[in-house]
């Protein structure tokens, strides 16, 4: 009994505005082979790919979500696992960090 894993993510951006302050909006969905691809196109995104088509003057960081899901065959049966987890990406102070994790 072989388990696969893949992993996939949702979560909020955090960025300047255009016109002056600061805000956030969802992020775009990402998929993966592992957890650390998830991170690095996640990363790669705070370019302003990551904001899902909202458009941001510049990205700060973003809260990720990012889920393993686990799955086997038993007996010709599938049986899947998912777990989450939290993940903060960029250059994000606290108050930042507690914003994004708050308006989840």
């Amino acid at each position: 009994m072989k388990a696969k894993e893949s992993f996939k993510s949702t979560g909020l951006v955090y960025g300047n505005l255009w016109g002056g302050g600061e805000g956030s909006y969802p992020a775009k969905k990402l998929e993966g082979k592992t957890k650390a691809d998830i991170l690095e196109q996640a990363t790669k995104g705070l370019d302003g790919s990551l904001d899902a088509g909202m458009g941001f003057e510049s990205l700060i960081g973003a809260i990720l979500l990012i889920t393993t899901i686990t799955t086997i065959v038993v007996k010709g049966k599938t049986f899947t696992n998912e777990e989450t987890e939290e993940e903060f990406i960029g250059n994000l102070t606290e108050e930042q960090q507690e914003f994004l994790f708050v308006n989840l």
